[in-house]
């Protein structure tokens, strides 16, 4: 997205929506990051260019190039794969949270399920209270995950384009793997708001 602001400058959000072959409302958290970034800027009446706060060489730019996922990431919040949809739904309205990080017996990563899942799934199903989380959420390997090492520039970027509100932080399983699919142990999560309240830190700071 990054790359067509800099390459079509200056550019409309539903020109950016109509290149990507998405509707301009999916595009609108992804781009509200991006200016908060600083990799874009918003001018009214114009439309998106170049980002201009954020330049390489700046000490802003430093310091949140230095910033590592360890840094910043938060306690995730788990459910097990037999946990029922009903479950799901009371675990993110107590914890407040958009998505829950779905683990397996072994308490490996599992799956992510979100509240659009949700939503969907129980709009469908008159029943679907009662099924088990595993029916819904989306299933590793197809989840989209950070290490402790990578930076929160790297989790950005994961996050615009895959369009995930989220992304569950994870290390190497300690158990033995399974065949030659790769295990992963939950260690914590990074999320949009985390993102947000580093810049504002950041802003303040500097």
């Amino acid at each position: 997205m990054v790359e067509l602001v800099k390459a079509h400058a200056p550019i409309t959000g539903e020109q950016i929506a109509e290149l990507l072959g998405l509707s301009r409302p999916t595009l609108r958290s992804d781009l509200a990051l991006l200016v908060m970034l600083g990799l874009i800027d918003a001018k009214p009446k114009v439309g998106y260019t170049a980002g201009s706060s954020v330049n390489l060489g700046s000490h802003l730019s430093r310091k949140l190039l230095a910033l590592k996922i360890r840094d910043v990431q938060s306690m995730p919040v788990i459910v097990g794969e037999q946990a029922t949809v009903h479950d799901a739904v009371v675990s993110l309205f107590m914890e407040n949270v958009g998505s829950l990080i779905v683990v397996g017996e072994d308490g490996c990563l599992s799956g992510v399920i979100s509240r659009k899942d949700l939503l969907k799934f129980t709009l469908g199903h008159t029943n679907g209270a009662s099924m088990p989380v595993s029916m819904v959420m989306t299933r590793e390997p197809n989840v989209v995950h950070v290490s402790p090492d990578e930076s929160i520039i790297d989790a950005a970027h994961k996050m615009i384009n895959h369009q995930v509100d989220s992304l569950p932080v994870v290390i190497p399983a300690k158990a033995e793997q399974s065949g030659s699919r790769a295990r992963w142990e939950v260690v914590g999560r990074i999320t949009k708001t985390i993102m947000t309240q580093i810049l504002l830190d950041l802003a303040v700071d500097r």
